[in-house]
């Protein structure tokens, strides 16, 4: 059973349809021969595709994920100062190592306070993830947005873990991950509202990204995004969570939706009473339970949570902690399982 969706979800049979047809398709669409017009076609229309899926109204750039797209956009905005929320995911940390890092609440939520300060100067790049993936909290990006481009800034949203579950939030920038929703890994976009705000890198995607672009990737991509719900996930699924959330309370857990400022119900980070995040990895594997130990891009490591730290949860809490995720093929059964292997390791 897989509960690690915030990583990667299964592949959704219509990206895989999609993906076979773009196989097919195997001329490079840079090149001005009718193979090459004809790959050009279906490139352009599965971009249009994914503008809309995302109700999205600028500028779509391909990439071969959210890391290549975070670099290009920390590397190649037009702005001043980067400055990225102290619990970005490490793409973002890793794209722009040297950029400020503004505090959030114990909540979660950006310190708007400090932000409001930290703009004030020349025309910053302020990077904020929309959905954490550690916690699942949801970040106020209609004000985040409202401080930024009061201070002629512009806001670079990190989208991999809300793109085909919620509305893209107001922004100048996005990024998005096809293998978070049901589409392919090793494609991913930055939406940009207008090209004007990255200077060019040269080569393919109208000058913008180096490489022949990825057109069964693309065309898995568009087809994923086109499949995803509203909601992503019927909230019946989930209701058995609301038994285990209790459940954690009274056993001396953490349920860590309770601290967040805006839980959303996709990614859970759970506190259990006793037993180490580590162990209980390790003894969730044992019965066929595939969950993590914060972020899959960092769980190796086995570090404290640069995200829990931030957020100045007690780092016993935090060393307990791990995080479940739902997709778009999780079953209510599933959901009932993990809650109850869940209570029989919180009272071993």
């Amino acid at each position: 059973m897989y509960l690690d969706h915030a990583a990667t979800t299964p592949l959704r049979p219509e990206a895989r349809a999609a993906m076979e047809e773009g196989f097919t398709l195997w001329a490079n669409p840079s090149s001005p021969h009718a193979e090459g017009r004809k790959a050009r076609a279906a490139l352009e229309g599965a971009r249009e595709r994914v503008k809309r899926a995302l109700g999205w109204e600028g500028e779509v750039i391909f990439t071969s994920g959210a890391s290549e797209a975070a670099a290009l956009a920390l590397g190649h905005a037009k702005a001043g100062a980067r400055l990225v929320s102290a619990v970005e995911h490490d793409a973002i940390l890793k794209a722009a190592p040297d950029a400020e890092r503004l505090p959030v609440r114990t909540d979660g939520a950006l310190d708007l306070e400090v932000l409001t300060e930290a703009v004030r100067r020349e025309r910053p790049l302020v990077a904020v993830q929309q959905v954490n993936s550690e916690t699942g909290n949801m970040q106020d990006l209609a004000a985040i947005a409202g401080i930024v481009h009061q201070a002629g800034g512009l806001l670079l949203a990190d989208c991999a873990q809300s793109a085909g579950k919620f509305a893209a939030p107001p922004c100048d920038m996005a990024i998005v991950s096809a293998h978070k929703f049901g589409g392919p890994i090793g494609i991913g976009a930055l939406l940009v509202e207008d090209f004007a705000m990255l200077e060019p890198a040269g080569g393919q995607e109208r000058g913008y990204r180096r490489g022949t672009e990825n057109l069964p990737g693309v065309l898995g991509m568009a087809a994923a995004l086109e499949a995803c719900s509203d909601p992503y996930v019927d909230p019946t699924i989930l209701e058995p969570l609301d038994a285990l959330a209790q459940a954690c309370r009274e056993t001396g857990g953490t349920w860590m939706s309770d601290r967040l400022s805006d839980p959303t119900p996709y990614v859970l980070a759970i506190a259990m009473p006793k037993m180490s995040g580590s162990a209980q990895v390790m003894r969730f594997d044992m019965v066929g339970i595939s969950v993590s130990q914060g972020s899959a891009c960092s769980s190796g490591t086995m570090k404290t949570s640069h995200v829990l730290q931030a957020m100045q949860v007690e780092p016993d809490v935090a060393d307990r902690t791990i995080r479940a995720s739902f997709g778009w093929n999780t079953t209510r059964e599933e959901v009932e399982r993990f809650a109850e292997v869940w209570l029989e390791l919180a009272k071993a």
